[in-house]
């Protein structure tokens, strides 16, 4: 059986930095690893964000598995929904509701919107704020339910016609409350929930306690991402493979993964940002492979949540225990098998240091196959190296049948 690896670096590509002497963090990382899979393998570059589509991770990784977000994509926030198991209806509308920080001013228009994730609240704290949340909002009309650490769901039940404009938070970090405040036939309601959210959890012995802490309250919600169910053909009959796996701690991921019929787990001290549980990814991995599973989608966080803090030094450590923890281990586990297998490293999009967001700049990818080896020392991983490659998908999502075809 041949068996078909995608380690997703999410946010990992990045523009050349100062501080790494004009070098990206994947540039200016020690990624031996990655490295030696670019040497014997192939190194390209590709396009999984498009004009006209949402520069998130949502659309980035609907390309990067094979499917054209310009045909399927629906909103970000019902992929994550089917990723926390939420059943939806055919007429709900999903919103992504994160729990974020805002302060500097007296008046709530005049905040600064100063953490999208609150200095990586606990799933468990944020729990307790969703709960608080849901007896002063949940109603025939609104639910809430709570999801990983920042990332939570608000769903509005039989309003298919839904139409206005919302803001990512991450992508408006130091920017005025005031100025993006949603639009459209439900912004002054939608408006009242966050000013009365800032009054709720200001005064929530949760975020009182942090602040004791040291730590940024969660303070604020934001809604964003909206979309109806999506519907998507199902991976195994796509591709013609019958077992595949997602292995991830955010629900995005794990709603594709539910989306596509493909089964996904969560691992024991996964976390979904930088401090998580690289090895552990790695083991189950492994796990996976004994277990017959013929295609798996190791996703890290960390690389992006490090973008977005731009916090350059994190960003490259990131990506060297990425290459250490998890790239190395499951390249040898491969090779030991006896087995044929590819194995595809890439980010899904870039989150660069100097923006603090996604945006739609190529990205590098290499792809290694265990029986068309090239000789060593022809190129290395980098964003430079792939540019300079001829091997180009301008539309990402064309990649993946070449992956795992003929």
């Amino acid at each position: 059986m041949r068996r078909f690896v995608t380690v997703l670096c999410d946010g990992m590509a990045d523009r050349p930095l100062e501080i790494f002497g004009g070098r990206t963090p994947l540039d200016a990382s020690e990624n031996p690893n990655m490295t030696e899979l670019a040497q014997k393998g192939v190194v390209g570059r590709m396009r999984t964000l498009y004009s006209g589509l949402p520069t998130g991770s949502d659309v980035a990784n609907l390309s990067i598995l094979g499917y054209d977000p310009h045909t399927c994509y629906t909103g970000r926030s019902p992929i994550e929904a089917l990723g926390l198991g939420i059943a939806l209806d055919d007429e709900d509308i999903v919103f992504r509701m994160n729990l974020i920080n805002i302060g500097g001013a007296e008046e709530f228009e005049d905040c600064l919107i100063t953490d999208h994730s609150s200095d990586k609240i606990t799933t468990e704290e944020a729990d307790e704020l969703v709960k608080s949340l849901k007896e002063h909002f949940e109603s025939s009309r609104i639910r809430l339910h709570t999801g990983v650490s920042y990332r939570h769901c608000l769903i509005l039940k039989d309003k298919p016609d839904w139409s206005g404009e919302l803001t990512p938070p991450h992508d408006v970090l130091g920017d005025r409350v005031g100025d993006h405040m949603p639009s459209g036939d439900l912004a002054d309601e939608f408006a009242a929930m966050m000013k009365e959210s800032w009054k709720i959890l200001s005064a929530h012995p949760v975020n009182l306690a942090r602040k004791e802490r040291g730590l940024r309250p969660a303070n604020c919600i934001w809604l964003w991402g909206a979309g109806g169910k999506p519907k998507y053909e199902p991976f195994a009959k796509k591709y013609g493979i019958e077992k595949g796996m997602m292995i991830t701690a955010v629900p995005l991921i794990m709603g594709l993964g539910a989306g596509l019929g493909l089964d996904y787990r969560t691992v024991d001290g996964a976390t979904g940002d930088y401090y998580t549980n690289y090895a552990g990814k790695a083991a189950a991995a492994m796990e996976a492979i004994d277990r017959g599973y013929q295609f798996l989608f190791i996703h890290v966080e960390a690389p992006d949540e490090c973008g977005h803090d731009g916090d350059a030094e994190l960003k490259k450590a990131s990506i060297e225990k990425i290459d250490r923890y998890i790239v190395g281990p499951v390249a040898e586990y491969l090779e030991k098998t006896g087995e044929p297998y590819r194995i595809l490293i890439t980010p899904d999009h870039a989150t660069p240091i100097e923006v603090r967001t996604h945006t739609e700049d190529e990205i590098p990818f290499v792809l290694f196959d265990s029986e068309k080896q090239k000789p060593a020392g022809v190129h290395e991983f980098t964003e430079k190296a792939a540019s300079d490659a001829a091997l180009y998908y301008p539309d990402g999502y064309r990649l993946m049948a070449d992956f795992v075809g003929e």
